[in-house]
């Protein structure tokens, strides 16, 4: 019995390993990457990252997480089919001033690991350009001095005047 019992388990356990996939058996990324260069602060950028379904079954994107709160990926609710391609939206809301390197983790339904996307760039001030540099007068900028130089007068004493005042006796 307890034979029986065992090669039951070890049925069961190597059927479940079978069962799970590895996540690059099902689906195909075009790219896993993408670089948005400098892009002017506020103005949101998106990218569509685009797989293929390389399975003989369909597949689903369980979900699609951003490493932060300020990028936003969208995934296909429905099934993709065998052969048929997907797309991935990630948008990245440009708030702050600085490099950016964001990750996008998916996970898809059948699969036991995960792929990770990857969005990078440089959030930058926008700098007004001059029309016409010709036109623009050049402006150069003197050191501040004062037209009219202060004197300094030095702390005088005050004056003060003795008085003295005399009492006469009369008798």
């Amino acid at each position: 019995m307890k034979k029986l019992l065992l090669i039951a388990v070890a049925g069961i356990i190597t059927m479940s390993g079978i069962a799970q996939k590895k996540v690059d058996e099902l689906i195909k990324f075009n790219e896993a990457a993408h670089s948005f260069g400098k892009i002017k602060q506020g103005v949101p950028v998106t990218y569509d990252f685009t797989f293929t379904n390389i399975s003989n079954e369909p597949i689903v994107i369980e979900r699609a997480q951003a490493s932060c709160g300020c990028t936003t990926p969208k995934w296909p609710q429905e099934a993709i089919m065998p052969g048929k391609t997907g797309v991935i939206n990630v948008g990245y809301n440009a708030a702050a001033v600085a490099p950016f390197d964001k990750s996008i983790t998916v996970k898809v339904a059948g699969a036991d690991d995960m792929t990770t996307l990857k969005i990078s760039g440089e959030v930058i001030t926008e700098a007004k350009p001059i029309e016409n540099p010709q036109t623009q007068p050049t402006v150069i900028q003197a050191p501040v001095t004062d037209p009219k130089p202060k004197t300094v007068t030095p702390a005088t004493k005050s004056k003060t005047t003795k008085r003295t005042t005399t009492t006469s006796k009369k008798s």
